[in-house]
């Protein structure tokens, strides 16, 4: 072993105390010597009574290597920060901040190496990256605040959500974003849940809204981030959107009551085709007695009025409807066109139908005469939307793994107030006595069996448009149907 001058023993006291690693270099850059904190570090062990010095290449590279005995012999100093190390060839990573110290002495002596061990630092920060990126990248919108609820940053997801940029939301609080209809009973409990030092966090749905207005129907989990005393500092609210699953919810209450109209419907119908055909009977046999013209013209009228609810009766029936579907593969081009031809010969000879059917086949599976039905039921609306005079289109086309078949008019288009409701039972826009506002349910009711959707819109040049699309067929048909005609 080198041997040193007597203050290295001093050196080496002192920085046993300090838990640093020190490494003494010549002018060369070669180790005089070296403590046992430092040699662990860098992996270094002993060999019989003489320890090994360690070599700065494998650490600092060639490159590295040379820069710092440049610095050496020019008696600059110099500091490397977070230089990654074998943890003594456990394959784990040793991170230390290495500073040159530059020693003016005339001897074999040019300068000393003294490393820190900087790892927790290191992976503490690689961790506040780590979840800073998950802030920056979540697709939830995150908050946070400090202790008086003053919002110190929020994420993109949060900008994208509610549309007011960072910079408007720092510095204010999230009431920026509250709804209208939450009450504030809510927000007390949320503050005293937040500051009980037993507890510390609440979660629970609300509604809150963007700068446009528009409510937001959130879930919000807020929890308090605590010093080493247990005081809280800031709050991280994490908020996830429920619109889709209300949107399910309601989707799933309404086939609910769906399906107990639809059974209510059809005891009703039976109930009143019985005193309906009474009163038909009756009719044509007072029909057949009298020749008065009065009271002929009275029994039309009677006639007239149970042919009206009749027709009402049949379409509870057709909403209620769970006969057995047959179900095949056709051609949906074809099924379609059927349809038009249907209504061609019995509508206004003032309508024109414009008619867009593809080269290419349209198979589906499904049951051609429900789906006769839906395209009978849409054109027939769309012809009576026209009022006698107009063009009704129906083109065809194939999007993927879907076909596509729309039917629309340039009539007066659907009012903005009846778009939600369209394919709510009992829904109509049809003067009172001309409909029934069960057509379109159950155009609804027996695409939704077949695994497709229907949905209504405007023109850009007026009329109103219906889409059907449903799935291209397969080597193998889809699950059965669910047999009904009641309503999606």
């Amino acid at each position: 072993m080198t041997d040193l001058p007597s203050a290295a023993d001093g050196v080496a006291a002192l920085v046993a105390s300090r838990g640093l690693g020190v490494v003494l270099l010549d002018g060369d850059g070669a180790a005089l010597w070296s403590n046992e904190t430092l040699r662990e570090w860098f992996g270094v062990g002993d060999v019989g009574s003489e320890p090994h010095l360690p070599r700065l290449e494998p650490l600092l590279g060639e490159e590295g290597t040379r820069q710092l005995v440049g610095d050496l012999r020019a008696g600059k100093a110099r500091v490397l920060r977070s230089v990654p190390t074998d943890r003594s060839g456990t394959g784990a990573t040793r991170f230390l901040d290495i500073e040159l110290v530059p020693l003016p002495s005339g001897g074999a002596i040019r300068g000393a190496l003294i490393a820190t061990d900087v790892t927790v630092r290191v992976e503490e920060r690689s961790r506040a990256e780590l979840f800073y990126t998950s802030f920056l990248t979540s697709n939830n919108p995150i908050e946070v605040t400090d202790r008086s609820g003053v919002m110190t940053d929020v994420n993109p997801a949060f900008v994208a959500t509610y549309g007011y940029t960072r910079e408007e939301c720092i510095g204010r609080r999230p009431s920026l974003v509250r709804g209208r209809t939450t009450p504030p009973e809510l927000y007390d409990r949320m503050w005293a849940d937040l500051l009980d030092p037993a507890r510390g966090h609440w979660s629970g749905e609300l509604m809150n809204r963007d700068r446009k207005g528009r409510e937001r129907p959130v879930f919000l989990t807020i929890t308090a981030i605590r010093d080493e005393s247990g005081t809280p500092t800031h709050f991280v609210g994490v908020a996830v959107n429920l619109a889709e699953q209300k949107t399910w919810e309601r989707k799933a209450e309404h086939s609910e009551k769906l399906a107990s109209l639809g059974q209510m419907a059809a005891g009703v119908a039976h109930e009143i085709n019985t005193p309906l055909a009474n009163v038909m009977l009756i009719t044509e046999s007072l029909r057949r007695r009298t020749h008065d013209a009065w009271v002929q013209q009275r029994l039309d009228r009677i006639t007239g009025q149970v042919e009206v609810a009749g027709t009402i009766v049949r379409g509870l029936l057709d909403f209620a409807r769970r006969g057995e579907p047959r179900v095949r593969r056709v051609e949906l081009a074809e099924v379609a066109g059927a349809a038009v031809e249907f209504l061609r010969g019995k509508q206004s000879a003032n309508i024109e139908f414009v008619e867009h059917w593809p080269a290419e086949a349209l198979p589906v599976w499904g049951d051609r005469g429900q789906l006769v039905q839906v395209f009978t039921n849409l054109l027939n609306n769309a012809c009576e939307a026209l009022g006698g005079t107009g063009r009704v289109t129906v083109e065809a086309r194939r999007m993927g793994p879907d076909v596509e078949v729309v039917v629309s008019d340039n009539g007066p288009g659907i009012p903005a107030s009846a778009m939600p409701h369209l394919f709510e039972p009992f829904f109509t826009t049809k003067p009172e006595g001309l409909g029934t506002g069960l057509g379109l349910a159950v155009c609804a009711g027996i695409v939704q069996a077949h695994h497709g959707t229907i949905t209504a819109r405007n023109g850009r040049d007026g009329g109103a448009a219906f889409s059907v699309v449903l799935p291209v067929s397969t080597a193998e048909p889809p699950p059965p149907l669910s047999g009904s005609a009641s309503g999606p």
